[in-house]
Parts: C-alpha cells; sequence; structure tokens
C-alpha cells in the first residue's frame, strides 16, 4: 500500500509535457507490440495505431480486437495500467492547465502578445466600461489591454485582457506589449479629489510611455485625461498626443447645454458609435485637390466634412490643397461611411 502511495505522489507530480512523451511512446510500442503478435488482426500499422488508441479511452469501437491469450493479456495490462492510469493523469493535467491559465489571466499574470490593440490605464469600472463598449463596437477587431493595479480583471469578455502591476513600471508596460499597440490611453484618477496629485499620477505614467517610447525608438500614440487645462503645459515634455479634460469638458457641455437647448443630444451622439450619425476619420481620395473638392462629393454622398485632423475652420479655407498629413473626419452613419471607404 505504501509503495503504491508512493508511485502515485510520483505521478500526479509529473509535468503535462512529459506525461504526454510517455503516452506517446506507450501507444507506438503497443501498436508495434500487437502488429508484431498478431499481423493478421492487424495487417496494417495504423490498424494497431487506431486499436491502441480506442483502447486507451476505454471506447472500445470493436472494429479490431485481439484473439490470441498473449494479445488478451496485453490488452488487459495496457488499459489497467497506461489506459487508466497514463490517459487519466494527461486528461487532469489538461484540465489543470486550463485552470491555471484562465486563473492567471483573471488575476493578469500573463503577457499579451496580440498586436493594433488599445491599452486603457487607470480608468474607474465604470468608464471603463463605457470605453470598452465602444471600442468593440466601432467595427474594429481589435483587443483592449487594461493595466491596472489591481488584483482581478474589472471586465470579462474575449477580447479584454488584463495586465495587473504599476502602470508607471516599464516592466508591468512591456507586459501590455506597448510597442506594439495603437494608442494608450492613461485617465485620470477619479478616486482622488486634489487635481494636482491626480494630474501627478497621470504624469508619472505617461512619462514612463515616453521613456519607453524614446527607449526603443517607437512612436506611441498617448491619450491622457486630466483634471486641469493648466496643467497641460506639464505634460509637453511626455510627447503627449491628445489631452481629455475631464472636468472642464463636462462644465463646458454643461455650458452649452444651457446656451443651446438640445446640443447635449448632438455632443453625446458623434461621441457614441451605437446608434445615428456618428464620426468617422477617412483618407482623402487621389482625385481630391482642396477641401472643398472634398467636402461637396462626400456630401452629394450624405457625409459632412467637419475637420482635416487639427482645426474646425475647412470652411473657410475650401480652396486650401489637402495636405499628405490631414486626417479628415466626417459625420455619417455607419451605410454611408462604409460606402465610402469601399
Amino acid at each position: 500500500m505504501w509503495i503504491l502511495h508512493r508511485v502515485f505522489s510520483k505521478i500526479t507530480k509529473i509535468r503535462l509535457r512529459d506525461a504526454i512523451f510517455l503516452a506517446i511512446i506507450m501507444i507506438l510500442i503497443s501498436s508495434v507490440t500487437m502488429r508484431f503478435v498478431e499481423p493478421e488482426t492487424f495487417p496494417r500499422f495504423i490498424d494497431a495505431v487506431w486499436w491502441t488508441m480506442t483502447t486507451l479511452v476505454t471506447v472500445g469501437y470493436g472494429d479490431f480486437f485481439p484473439k490470441s491469450d498473449i494479445g488478451r493479456i496485453f490488452t488487459m495490462l495496457l488499459i489497467y495500467t497506461v489506459g487508466i492510469g497514463a490517459m487519466g493523469v494527461i486528461i487532469g493535467k489538461i484540465f489543470e492547465g486550463l485552470s491555471r491559465y484562465q486563473k492567471l489571466k483573471e488575476e493578469g499574470q500573463l503577457t499579451y502578445s496580440g498586436k493594433e490593440h488599445y491599452i486603457l490605464i487607470g480608468a474607474s469600472k465604470e468608464k471603463l466600461e463605457n470605453v470598452v463598449e465602444e471600442i468593440l463596437n466601432s467595427g474594429q477587431n481589435c483587443d483592449v489591454v487594461i493595466v491596472e493595479h489591481a488584483e482581478r480583471t474589472p471586465i470579462e469578455h474575449d477580447r479584454v485582457h488584463f495586465v495587473s502591476g504599476n502602470p508607471a513600471e516599464e516592466e508591468v508596460l512591456m507586459k501590455a506589449n506597448i510597442l506594439e499597440a495603437k494608442s494608450v490611453a492613461i485617465f485620470s484618477d477619479d478616486r482622488n479629489d486634489f487635481a494636482e496629485y491626480a494630474d501627478g499620477k497621470t504624469l508619472l505614467t505617461a512619462s514612463r510611455v515616453e521613456h519607453i517610447s524614446k527607449k526603443y525608438e517607437k512612436s506611441i500614440y498617448t491619450i491622457v485625461e486630466i483634471k486641469k487645462d493648466k496643467h497641460i503645459a506639464l505634460f509637453e515634455h511626455a510627447n503627449v498626443d491628445e489631452f481629455i479634460l475631464s472636468n472642464d469638458s463636462v462644465s463646458r457641455l454643461m455650458a452649452h447645454a444651457s446656451l443651446y437647448h438640445g446640443s447635449s443630444k448632438l455632443f453625446n451622439q458623434m461621441l457614441s458609435n451605437t446608434d445615428g450619425e456618428n464620426l468617422y476619420e477617412i483618407q482623402a481620395k487621389p482625385h481630391w485637390n482642396t477641401y472643398r473638392d472634398a467636402a461637396m462629393e462626400l456630401f452629394d454622398m450624405g457625409a459632412v466634412l467637419i475637420s482635416e485632423g487639427s482645426s474646425l475652420d475647412i470652411a473657410r479655407r475650401h480652396n486650401e490643397k489637402i495636405s499628405d498629413q490631414a486626417k479628415l473626419f466626417i459625420i455619417c452613419d455607419e451605410p454611408t461611411y462604409m460606402k465610402i471607404v469601399g
């Protein structure tokens, strides 16, 4: 009894890779043995392999079976040693590996290896849910990687991955494969009521992103949410591409809604991909020379050209030649957008 306990103790500690290797060796040895013992019953080697596999998993289709005493004795030994023992260990190890992988994924311990993904840092759960929903509903086949100093993923989704750790550390950001990301969005800490402290924490993370960008000579597009516009100057050395003013933006939207009743509905529609007219980015067509050419053709197709990427004054610059770096933004519905880019 003590010997059996020692044997089973050793077996349960075997690695999955070793268990699969031993199982393959036993399958090959068993197949060769049965074909040698009963060549008439197993005329081809594949027949012997088929019999071995169905025997090991205790299915036993009955299309091949040993007829000699030696073959039957060997079959019994195969079933009660390798079949029940080794296959049980392999199946158990597979489930154990899957469970461990799922646990590590939920805890954010795995390194993300995908590309063209969006990294979200430091957002509250409510913000994350809204941002993730918008990204996943945008029609792009992309993943979202959340980086947060938490013990468990805040959002469970097949296309959402989680990396646990301090986002101001290079090792953590590299686990999120930041060098291959489409963009990095750094949110302000809503748990901190002091704008100076919240923006200081955001600045620390943005500086780390810029450090990685320079170190690996890789351009990283960064969007940062800050609480006070006067802090923008502090972010200049971090080469942040875009700023979102959290508190000030809300205040200005409230002011516009007070002055121009119903204007908030327009902003909400532009900021959402769920329904109605949305904001899209398109590439300039080769035959468009000026913004007027682009605006007129887009209008005929059912879209409105509102920006070339940096300002909204293209209506006053309609005769200006479209630059090669221009990013044209239009407002239209999804069918119109698909017709334009199709």
